[in-house]
């Protein structure tokens, strides 16, 4: 049996499927999200690139960017072990997180800011459980 060169763990080839083919993607985040499909008014995929706002600042580049119904949402896959993949998820997520209001507008407005993350590495997994949650939000929203 041929062994593949590409499987859709490679990040490339996750990105560019679901970017040509929208109403897959479309799919695949009502799936996740647990929403129905014709729920979905808002589906907005965005550039995936978080620049700096400093020169010497650290740049963030995204798999697949998106809004969803007024949340933001981030889906991503990792193959490689680097070390610091907890720490890298909290980071991008902080980034994107915050970059979400303009000057003047109040807190109350910040919307959900979601990461979904395939890993296929045993030592990245090892340190997350199957499915892990991290609730930032007010019981109030």
């Amino acid at each position: 049996m041929t062994k593949l060169e590409y499987t859709f763990k490679y990040d490339r080839l996750f990105k560019m499927l679901f970017t040509q083919y929208p109403e897959l993607l479309k799919q695949l985040v009502a799936e996740l999200l647990g929403i129905a499909i014709e729920s979905i008014e808002e589906f907005v995929i965005k550039n995936p690139e978080m620049p700096p706002e400093n020169l010497e600042d650290k740049f963030c580049r995204l798999d697949i960017n998106m809004t969803v119904n007024g949340q933001r949402v981030n889906l991503e896959v990792q193959v490689k072990n680097e070390g610091d993949y907890p720490e890298r998820v909290m980071y991008h997520w902080a980034r994107d997180f915050s970059s979400a209001l303009l000057a003047g507008q109040d807190y109350s407005v910040l919307p959900r800011t979601l990461r979904v993350h395939w890993l296929s590495v045993l030592s990245i997994s090892s340190c997350l459980t199957a499915r892990s949650i991290i609730h930032f939000s007010s019981p109030l929203r």
